[in-house]
């Protein structure tokens, strides 16, 4: 091996571990930021699931309360409860750290367009978390407690319900991301904003489909979803559009500098 080779070599290991130290920093960042908030969540972790269980719990017969079938259940939900809060209190951060170290691996004009879908993605996956929690379940749930049939007693599990209830979190937060990925499938050249103008129709038999699929077999849940998705999915289009616009003029900027350069 040449002394050209050998140094080449090195130059790539050495690149290669000081990759590997920053993404161990990075990966501490995250975990410490996920610790802090996670403390005072787990001291409180009892009062945040009755405040996750309040929509449910408002709408069970008098008397009537979650139970648990567990031996281990009041602790370990509670305790599962104060780990996902913490988790979401501490996204931001664990997002901000993923984009930093990606980030210098990015072109100026890429790194233009790559923050604000980075930030409308974390918004939009809260907006949908919440709008779950406030308009969808207080609905759902009295649909579900009203549906028991004459001598069934409606009690549910504290574990199945915090199950369930993640599920619907995770699903409304993915189903909020629909402008980000609209954007993100015309900015790459997959498809043409054109064509999902037009063929708006297929699309909201999709959106339909996949709300019957996320959600319970009431219409009114489904309904819940899949009107909110197909207004962010023709606020997608819009912002789509606009950021075509930018890029556009982005590329005609650099054309002329370059003419210039010459």
């Amino acid at each position: 091996m040449s002394d050209e080779d050998k140094k080449r070599e090195d130059l790539a290991e050495g690149t290669l571990m000081s990759h590997l130290l920053e993404l161990r920093d990075r990966l501490m960042k995250a975990m410490l930021a996920l610790l802090i908030t996670f403390i005072p969540c787990a001291i409180y972790a009892n009062e945040l699931f009755t405040l996750i269980a309040e929509p449910l719990l408002a709408k069970l017969p008098e008397g009537t309360t979650l139970i648990a079938t567990s031996v281990v259940s009041p602790f370990m939900t509670p305790f599962k409860v104060a780990f996902f809060v913490g988790l979401f209190l501490a996204m931001p951060v664990v997002i901000y750290q993923i984009w930093a170290f990606v980030a210098p691996g990015l072109y100026k004009r890429e790194k233009r367009f790559a923050v604000p879908l980075l930030v409308s993605s974390v918004v939009l996956f809260y907006v949908g978390v919440v709008f779950a929690y406030i308009v969808v379940f207080p609905l759902m749930f009295t649909y579900l407690v009203g549906t028991a049939p004459e001598g069934v007693k409606y009690i549910p599990d504290m574990t199945s319900y915090l199950d369930f209830v993640l599920t619907m979190f995770f699903a409304f937060g993915i189903a909020f991301e629909v402008p980000v990925a609209v954007v993100l499938l015309v900015l790459t050249g997959m498809v043409q904003v054109e064509s999902m103008s037009k063929h708006r129709g297929y699309v909201i038999i999709g959106i339909f489909v996949v709300a019957a699929i996320l959600t319970p077999p009431d219409a009114i849940s489904q309904c819940i979803m899949a009107i909110p998705m197909y207004l962010l999915y023709e606020g997608g289009l819009v912002m789509a559009r606009v950021m075509q616009k930018m890029r556009r003029e982005s590329a005609a900027e650099a054309e002329k500098e370059e003419a210039k350069a010459s």
